[in-house]
């Protein structure tokens, strides 16, 4: 299985940009999709990004399309997502996820999560 370890949240004014980072390890050996999810208080967790084992499909979410940008580097075991022009309502805990097999937005379909990090964005 793949095991997964977020880094990289913070506390950021509105407008500015930050880095989330996700290392993997475990069985990395199959082709396996990654996505990011959020979960604010009082609020179901929802899908943010996803992407293919080798990058050429992403996905995103409405409300951070041209916003957050994801990738990921297999030779480094490294899944990021880039978080431009951060609002107030991006104020989160940010999950990274990891299935095997083709990218789905849906989040029961993802069995492996990492422990979250959060991110908290002030006006």
């Amino acid at each position: 299985q793949v095991q997964l370890r977020e880094s990289g949240g913070g506390s950021v004014q509105a407008g500015a940009s930050l880095t989330l980072s996700c290392a993997f390890s475990g069985r990395t050996s199959d082709e396996f999709a990654l996505a990011w999810f959020r979960q604010s208080p009082g609020k179901e967790r929802e899908f943010v990004a996803t992407i293919s084992y080798r990058g050429g499909r992403t996905d995103y979410s409405d409300s951070v399309k041209g916003r957050f940008t994801i990738t990921r580097d297999n030779a480094k075991n490294m899944l990021q997502l880039h978080m431009q022009n951060l609002k107030p309502e991006d104020t989160a805990v940010y999950y990274c996820a990891a299935r095997y097999g083709s990218t789905t937005t849906l989040l029961r379909q993802y069995p492996r999560w990492g422990q979250g990090t959060q991110v908290t964005v002030s006006s």
